[in-house]
C-alpha cells in the first residue's frame, strides 16, 4: 500500500514528515515523499521514494515573495504575503497531482490543500496532517493570533476562522488548475480542512500535548499526537573540531535561523549575535544555514561556526537554544530540556516564541525587527537563571516520554481498518 506525503517548504517541514514517512515503513507500507528538488539527497538516504517539485527553494527563499512573506509579523501581512505566493502556488498543483497517481492514500501539510481533491478524484484516503495546531477552538486563539491581547473565547474562535481562510488561500490556484484540467471543479469545492474530522479522514497535529493541551472542543477525530523526531539523521556526523570545541569549555548556546533566513542581513545578524553572546560571558555555536547568518572574522575562541547539524545529537549539549520560532525547532529544543530563546520573524514563530515564555522555559521573545545586542543578552542571562533551566529540563522530560510519530502511524492504521 502507498501513502503519499506533500510536506511543506522548509528543511524542518521535510525532516518531520520523513520521521513519520520511517514509521509508516516500519509498519509495512510502501512511502513516497513530495517536496521541493532541494531534498532530494536528504529525502532518499532515509530509503524513501522521492518525488521533486521541480523548483530551487533556495533561490525562492531570496524572491520579492518570501521576502514579504518574511516579513509577516502581524495577520494582515500574513494575508498579503499569501497574496504575493499564488504565483507560485498553481505552478506546483500538476506537479502535486501528478506526484500522487498511483497511492493509495495522501497525507499532506495544510500548505497542499489540493491534496483533499486529489484524494477524492482516485477515491483513496486523505489525511491532513499539520506541524501547528490549527482546528478551531475557544481555548486560545489561532496562532497568527496567539501574541496578540486575548478578548475571550468568542474572539479565539474568529481568529481561527480567520486563519483557516488564509491557509485556504491556495483555493484560487486550485480552483484554476482543476478547471484547466477538467473543465469543472469537484463538487462540493471548498475549503477542506473541516472534512478531515472523521476517522478514515483525521487529521494529525505534530505538537505536544505538554506544549498545546488538546482542546475540550476539538472533533473526536482531530489528534494531538506528540511531536514526531527523526534521530537517525541521515549520514550527518559531527566533525572533530566541532566535539574539541563543546569539550573545551562551558556548554555554550545554540544559534540558528532555519533554512529561511534572510541574506539581506546575515551579516548584520551574525555580528550582533556574537556581540550578545561576548556581553553575556558565554560561548555560542552558529548554524548559518541557507541564508541567515555568515561567517565572520569576529568571532575568536568562543564562537565556533557550522552549517547545519542533527538537532537531536547537538542540542541535548547546549545550554540554550537561540532561534527563530520555526516548529520543528521549537520542538527540537524543547525535547532536549534546554531554554529557548525565540527571535520570531513571521507567522506563527511569535505564538512558538509566546509560548516557551508562558511555559516558563525562555523568556519572551525578541521580534527578529527589536533585536539588539543589548536586548539579547539580557534574554540570555534570564535564560539562564535556574529555575528557568529546571523548568526546560521537566518539560524536556515530558516530551521524551511521548511517542508521536508511533502514535500517529496508530491513527493512520485505523484508517483502514
Amino acid at each position: 500500500m502507498l501513502i503519499t506525503i506533500l510536506t511543506g517548504p522548509t528543511r524542518g517541514d521535510v525532516q518531520l514528515y520523513i520521521a513519520l514517512g520511517m514509521e509508516l515503513k516500519k509498519s509495512g507500507y510502501d512511502v513516497r515523499i513530495v517536496a521541493f528538488e532541494n531534498y532530494e539527497a536528504f529525502v532518499k538516504s532515509f530509503g524513501l521514494d522521492f518525488y521533486p517539485i521541480k523548483h530551487d527553494i533556495s533561490a525562492i527563499a531570496t524572491s520579492d515573495s518570501v521576502n514579504h512573506a518574511r516579513s509577516a509579523d502581524n495577520p494582515l501581512k500574513v494575508i498579503l504575503s499569501f497574496n504575493k505566493l499564488k504565483s507560485l502556488v498553481y505552478e506546483v498543483q500538476e506537479e502535486t497531482f501528478n506526484a500522487c497517481d498511483g497511492s493509495d492514500a495522501i497525507i499532506y501539510h495544510p500548505g497542499s490543500a489540493i491534496a483533499y481533491f486529489i484524494a477524492r478524484h482516485f477515491n483513496i484516503k486523505s489525511i491532513l496532517a499539520t506541524p501547528f495546531p490549527m482546528t478551531s477552538t475557544r481555548d486560545y486563539p489561532a496562532l497568527i493570533f496567539y501574541n496578540f491581547p486575548r478578548f475571550g473565547k468568542a474572539f479565539n474562535l474568529m481568529t481561527h476562522k480567520i486563519f483557516e481562510k488564509i491557509l485556504w488561500s491556495s483555493g484560487g490556484a486550485i480552483k484554476q488548475f482543476w478547471k484547466a484540467k477538467f473543465g469543472s471543479l469537484p463538487d462540493d469545492f471548498n475549503c477542506p480542512f473541516r472534512k478531515q474530522y472523521t476517522r478514515t479522514s483525521p487529521t494529525l497535529v505534530a505538537v505536544s500535548n505538554f506544549v498545546f493541551p488538546k482542546p475540550s472542543d476539538w472533533p473526536e477525530h482531530v489528534y494531538n499526537t506528540g511531536y514526531w523526531f527523526l534521530d537517525s539523521l541521515d549520514d550527518w556526523k559531527p566533525s572533530d573540531e566541532l566535539i574539541d570545541f563543546i569539550d573545551s569549555g562551558s556548554a555554550p548556546l545554540y544559534v540558528g535561523f532555519g533554512s529561511l533566513g534572510d541574506p539581506a542581513t546575515a551579516v548584520q545578524t551574525t555580528e550582533l549575535i556574537v556581540n550578545a553572546l561576548k556581553r553575556s560571558g558565554q560561548r555560542g555555536i552558529l548554524a548559518t544555514g541557507w541564508q541567515g547568518m555568515s561567517k565572520t572574522d569576529n568571532a575568536g575562541n568562543d564562537i565556533f561556526i557550522l552549517e547545519s547539524s542533527s538537532h537531536s545529537w547537538l542540542f541535548p549539549k547546549m545550554a540554550a537554544v537561540i532561534h527563530h520560532g520555526g516548529a520543528g525547532t521549537t520542538a527540537a529544543g524543547l525535547r532536549a530540556g534546554i531554554p529557548g530563546i525565540v527571535i520570531p520573524h513571521s507567522n506563527d514563530q511569535f505564538a512558538w516564541g509566546h509560548r516557551i515564555y508562558e511555559l516558563e522555559v525562555g523568556p519572551k521573545p525578541i521580534p527578529r525587527k527589536k533585536l539588539t545586542t543589548e536586548n539579547l543578552s539580557d534574554a540570555i542571562n534570564f535564560a539562564l537563571k535556574q529555575d528557568i533551566k529546571e523548568a526546560a529540563k521537566a518539560m524536556g522530560l515530558k516530551i521524551q516520554d511521548e511517542n508521536g510519530v508511533k502514535t500517529a502511524v496508530e491513527i493512520v492504521n485505523n484508517c483502514f481498518e
